[in-house]
């Protein structure tokens, strides 16, 4: 601890406020909207209260909120408000600053020790913890004087600034690149010198160009059922909704999978695949992690076997809205309200089919934006750790401020 600082408990600081167990009995078209976890994580989706709240349930824009509950590295932990004047869900603390201690700076300080307290969290789901009052309010941090914390806070901010910009761009050009991909694989709009027909076709759920042939998946995709009975250590792949195939134990950082892996099925390079029972997400993927490696036994893998289709184009073509709502009417109902799409279902889905070189062209400009998207995010991350890093260097003081007297 360095001369000027003082170490104290983050229950010394400041105030923690809980938030109300608004139930579905008090949701209302109107009032007041009632701030959730999902809304912290951007959600403009809100329920409202029309009663009359208590003072304590009030949040203002700029507020320092600290999600109690929710996913490590997601939704856990402080954010300043930024939406619309509410009341605050239960699961959420509103963090009052004393006297002495700068919001802003306070807030850089729960970020800090935000890992801490996600490295003793227990969870109630596989992805969520939760943590108790005292878990946050006993954690020690070293606290400047006001004119160094509000220094501290300013340059961190500058790196707050250029994070939102990254992350402002990376939802523009992916909105631009979901458009762009539904307007290309379903041919509403053609690249080069390919007929720009007038003329439509419809085949059950799809609108095509006339020149394209529409036919169901399993004529030019084989079902793929090789199983591990070896029971060989290869890597487990997960397929996420919007990342396609991850290696799990990166991905959930933790094993989510069976330690007998002689049930697994065997995914190649080139495969696709997706969980039955997730598909209605978007959960599907086109692997090209690893040569081989395994999948649980619920998905159903496949391989494109006709020369007349390019997997790039066949990837884009089902990551798009449509394909999902059609894998959502196409599940069969079960008893825990999930869906479930096998092969012999997903093989019979319309499957469009233009010439194999306008597929190609289709996903060079795809390729294009997505590389575009990929390098905005490699910022994004990049400014991230730097944060991360001068957080560790000012926040204990390793490297000091210049301040005013």
């Amino acid at each position: 601890m360095l001369n000027g600082h003082k170490r104290r408990a983050i229950g010394e600081l400041c105030e923690f406020t809980n938030g109300n167990g608004f139930r579905p009995p008090d949701w209302k078209p109107t009032g007041l909207p009632i701030i959730r976890i999902q809304n912290l994580n951007g959600s403009k989706c809100f329920n409202y209260f029309d009663g009359v709240p208590k003072p304590k349930w009030i949040v203002e824009p700029g507020d320092l909120l600290f999600a109690w509950a929710g996913v490590k590295g997601v939704s856990f932990g402080p954010t300043i408000w930024s939406g619309p004047r509410g009341v605050l869900n239960q699961h959420i603390f509103r963090v009052t600053p004393h006297k002495g201690i700068d919001k802003y700076w306070l807030y850089a300080a729960l970020q800090a020790i935000t890992q801490r307290i996600e490295a003793n969290a227990h969870g109630f789901k596989s992805s969520l913890v939760h943590v108790h009052k005292d878990d946050i309010v006993r954690q020690l941090v070293d606290v400047p004087a006001l004119n160094e914390q509000k220094k501290i806070a300013d340059v961190l901010r500058t790196w707050d600034d250029a994070i939102e910009a990254c992350e402002r761009m990376i939802v523009t050009l992916t909105a631009r690149q979901r458009a762009l991909a539904h307007q290309l694989v379903f041919g509403d709009r053609r690249l080069g010198n390919h007929a720009r027909n007038a003329e439509k076709q419809k085949v059950r759920w799809l609108t095509v160009p006339a020149d394209w042939s529409v036919v169901p998946i399993g004529s030019v995709a084989d079902e793929r059922t090789d199983i591990n009975r070896s029971g060989i250590a290869l890597e487990v792949l997960s397929c996420s909704k919007y990342h396609g195939f991850v290696r799990s134990l990166q991905y959930f950082k933790k094993q989510v999978f069976s330690s007998d892996l002689s049930g697994y099925k065997i995914i190649r390079r080139g495969d696709f695949g997706f969980p039955s029972n997730h598909v209605e997400e978007g959960s599907i993927g086109l692997q090209n992690l690893v040569d081989e490696g395994l999948v649980s036994p619920i998905y159903t893998v496949f391989r494109f076997n006709d020369e007349r289709v390019d997997s790039g184009f066949a990837y884009s073509l089902l990551k798009t809205e449509l394909y999902r709502h059609i894998f959502q009417v196409s599940t069969s109902a079960s008893v825990d309200r999930r869906g479930s799409l096998r092969w012999s279902d997903f093989s019979t889905l319309p499957f469009p089919l233009p010439p194999i070189a306008e597929q190609r062209e289709i996903q060079k400009v795809l390729d294009a934006g997505g590389s575009q998207i990929a390098q905005q995010q490699r910022e994004r991350d990049a400014l991230i750790k730097q944060k991360s890093g001068l957080m560790q260097k000012l926040l204990t003081g390793q490297w000091r401020v210049r301040v005013n007297a």
